[in-house]
């Protein structure tokens, strides 16, 4: 009876792993991430220590030496980034032309689907969240630093973010596999980019890791960090994304 008991409870267990999936919305993947990225971990672009009391994360912005810019409200609270914002991502569907973002979440299951994207959520600071706003990638080397020693530049008129060197080849690792999954089209200039902080900033044992924790939720990994796919100009993407959330 014991033997019977233990092959029924083990069972159970996996069919209740098995059922569980990929976040079906944002609330949800926020949830998930704050398991992901605890107890410790460090802003995204900043690298301030995070620690999570009670479910709540808490920022030591001392940590990275952050100065706050304008809003310490936001400074001094962690919200769940989009790398690839959006816009970048909502703006290619028909339901952003139909009525924006709040429109893409209530009619639009790949747009939830991409909304609620582990891979793509990363722990930032409020306010260098907001600053990053959907602004894109590139590189400022002409800019000031504005969030102390952040290393991090942002300019506002011309609407561009220069993020540090070192989550450089993360962000393109990231915005290949969003591009590939969910068939969203990256500009050529884009692609250089990404291609040239790929290659500068190469996949790292801690991003491998984190690649395998959130792959348990997501139930596939990001191939562009485990090294099954590499991107190229001109890059067919598979759309796979597309076909499981429809």
């Amino acid at each position: 009876m014991k033997l019977l008991s233990l092959l029924f409870s083990s069972l159970m267990l996996f069919f209740v792993s098995a059922s569980i999936g990929a976040p079906i919305n944002f609330a949800q993947a926020k949830k998930l991430a704050s398991l992901i990225y605890s107890p410790t971990t460090k802003s995204f672009y900043c690298g301030c220590d995070i620690s999570w009391q009670s479910k709540k994360a808490v920022l030591d912005l001392t940590s990275c030496g952050y100065q706050v810019r304008k809003n310490t409200d936001r400074a001094n609270r962690v919200e769940w980034e989009h790398v690839m914002p959006a816009y970048h991502f909502g703006h290619q569907r028909q339901c952003w032309q139909n009525g924006g973002r709040k429109n893409c979440v209530k009619t639009d299951s790949v747009f939830r689907a991409m909304e609620a994207d582990l891979y793509n959520l990363k722990p930032a600071i409020g306010e260098v969240n907001g600053d990053r706003s959907n602004y894109r990638f590139s590189m400022l080397p002409s800019a000031a630093a504005q969030h102390g020693a952040c290393p991090i530049k942002v300019d506002f008129k011309q609407k561009v973010f220069e993020p540090s060197a070192n989550i450089r080849g993360d962000i393109a690792r990231i915005y290949f596999y969003m591009a590939d999954k969910y068939n969203l089209s990256l500009s050529h200039s884009q692609q250089k980019l990404m291609l040239a902080w790929h290659k500068l900033d190469p996949v790292t044992a801690e991003e491998s890791q984190l690649n395998q924790r959130i792959a348990k939720d997501m139930q596939h990994n990001n191939p562009f960090v485990s090294g099954e796919k590499e991107w190229y100009l001109g890059y067919q993407n598979s759309g796979y994304g597309v076909v499981i959330a429809d």
